[in-house]
């Protein structure tokens, strides 16, 4: 399985940042460009997440997690769709030649 997600990384001459994965659909970060905005969108959540507590109000929720992380989930999204492969369902490798 590692042998073919390096394959997929190392077979990359359009230079995307996220590659479509190879079963199921969605995108998997193939250069490091890629994996410093996957890890920066995680770690911004974490830290939205811990801005609210038990004693926060229903407007701070709002206000401070639930309108931030749409937002950002719509930026990661569309730079997902901007510097990755057109998304689609596969499963496995399509492209490899039957023998």
């Amino acid at each position: 399985m590692f042998d073919k997600y390096q394959k997929l990384i190392s077979e990359n001459p359009e230079g995307y940042w996220f590659r479509r994965k190879l079963y199921g659909w969605g995108w998997t970060p193939v250069k490091w460009q890629g994996w410093a905005v996957t890890f920066g969108y995680v770690a911004i959540l974490v830290a939205l997440g811990l801005s609210v507590d038990s004693s926060s109000s229903n407007k701070e929720v709002v206000d401070l997690f639930i309108l931030p992380f749409i937002i950002l989930t719509a930026l990661f999204v569309r730079i997902l769709y901007k510097k990755g492969e057109s998304p689609r369902w596969q499963w496995g490798d399509n492209n490899k030649n039957e023998e």
